[in-house]
């Protein structure tokens, strides 16, 4: 008997609740205002923020996991001004980037997991009457594997096509399907520039966004050709046997040690290389070293330039973690903001009516259907614009993606632990009323006008 008799004192205290909430309609609706844009604004910046980190995540993916990128830089020569002649003669020169540095990387640093030089040609692709513009870029087998690029069809370059310079090509998924859409192009042939390559394999289709080919600096891998890296210096070009005719002439100085071929080599034999590190925390001294043995093999010349994409790009991530904390304390402040006014209003609403506080306690209700009364009405108040709040944050959310062209994400935790925030914030402000509210004296309240 005692359980459905307080059950039914509790339902009709809440019915109270819900009935002086429906009467005030506006001033419930402006009480909850802070509630609602406090829960949107989580939502909102927490979407941003998981975004972000998503966007971050697919960047270093892109880049690949600990790798160091060596790219050429402007050629810069040290000259100096004879008395005599006037004339300016070059003291120092370096070969710029070539196989030698790659080999000389492999056998010094034990810490290297994989190295793969990069030479990209800008040619055209020939099949069937098709024709387009793109990049013959050779690389060496492992260069898959710190790209994290899959082939889905074929297979990967083997020894023979590395040591002898086959014509062969591994294809990006674009390629595939442009020239070879109705038919499997394993085993067919395809001419870059000047010569036919055979298919050995198709790349699986990377999904690469624009804005992050323009801001990391990569290529579209889905347009991409590749050969063997030996293939491209025997039968396409190897600007590493330039000679110094071919440059128009010049007086170099030639550095002792070095061949007149290195000496005179002006152009980098090489485009990119990357190096890849076994272990993340060995990246920043890996670089260090890099920069000093290359130095140290061009001369004293900084014709390149080395950089760390994934630590460069979880920098860049702390940056907007941190800008993240900010815009989630503001966040919460608005939060706390709707607290208070939802205490202010119930304080107020005490205030009016306690001819009615007055009429229940002379009518049997106790100090605890008053405090029930009067928290029920608060949480009511704070649930109900935390749900406008999740709504409100969900299309916020959705609109600041289209618009500002960012990815957001929203996460179901960040719901719910706004929507219990939004809950607690209600229980916690509404006490202090509905305590006041039980604690009138009956009397003084049937007096009260």
């Amino acid at each position: 008997m005692t359980l459905p008799f307080i059950t039914e004192r509790r339902l009709l205290n809440f019915s109270l609740a819900y009935e002086a909430i429906f009467h005030n309609k506006l001033r419930s609706l402006l009480t909850a205002l802070g509630i609602i844009f406090g829960v949107a604004a989580v939502i909102a910046m927490l979407a941003i923020g998981n975004g972000a980190k998503q966007e971050i995540l697919e960047q270093i993916k892109l880049v690949g996991v600990n790798n160091i990128v060596i790219k050429p830089a402007s050629q810069q020569k040290e000259e100096n001004v004879t008395e005599e002649t006037g004339k300016k003669e070059t003291k120092k020169f370096s070969p710029g980037l070539n196989l030698q540095d790659i080999k000389a990387i492999e056998t010094t640093l034990p810490n290297i997991a994989k190295i793969s030089p990069e030479i990209v040609i800008e040619t055209n692709f020939v099949r069937n009457g098709l024709a387009r513009s793109g990049k013959l870029v050779g690389v060496m087998p492992a260069y898959f594997d710190i790209i994290d690029l899959q082939i889905k069809q074929g297979g990967n370059f083997n020894k023979h096509n590395m040591i002898y310079g086959d014509p062969v090509c591994i294809i990006g998924n674009a390629i595939a399907t442009k020239f070879f859409n109705a038919e499997n192009p394993i085993g067919q042939y395809f001419k870059c520039g000047n010569i036919w390559y055979k298919v050995i394999g198709v790349m699986e289709q990377k999904n690469i966004s624009g804005s992050n080919i323009k801001n990391l600096g990569i290529r579209d891998y889905n347009m991409d050709v590749y050969a063997p890296l030996q293939t491209i210096l025997i039968r396409v070009e190897n600007r590493g046997k330039l000679s110094n005719e071919a440059l128009g002439g010049g007086d170099f100085e030639v550095i002792e040690g070095e061949s007149d071929d290195e000496a005179s080599n002006t152009l980098h034999q090489i485009d990119r290389v990357v190096v890849q590190v076994n272990q993340s925390e060995e990246m920043t001294g890996t670089a260090d070293v890099l920069s000093k043995m290359l130095l140290r093999r061009h001369n004293g010349v900084t014709d390149f330039e080395i950089t760390v994409p994934e630590l460069l790009l979880k920098q860049q991530q702390r940056t907007k973690d941190i800008f993240n904390v900010v815009l989630g304390v503001i966040a919460g402040i608005s939060l706390l903001v709707g607290g208070i006014g939802i205490m202010n209003i119930m304080l107020a609403s005490v205030l009016e009516r306690i001819k009615e506080i007055g009429i229940r306690l002379s009518m049997g209700a106790t100090k605890v259907d008053i405090v029930q009364q009067f928290l029920y009405e608060a949480v009511l108040i704070s649930i109900t614009g935390g749900v406008a709040g999740i709504i409100l944050g969900i299309a916020l959310s959705l609109i600041i993606g289209q618009v500002a062209q960012i990815q957001t994400i929203i996460s179901v935790w960040s719901v719910i632990i706004s929507f219990g925030v939004a809950a607690l914030t209600g229980l916690i402000f509404g006490i202090t009323p509905a305590k006041r509210a039980a604690m009138l004296d009956p009397i003084q309240s049937l007096r009260h006008e």
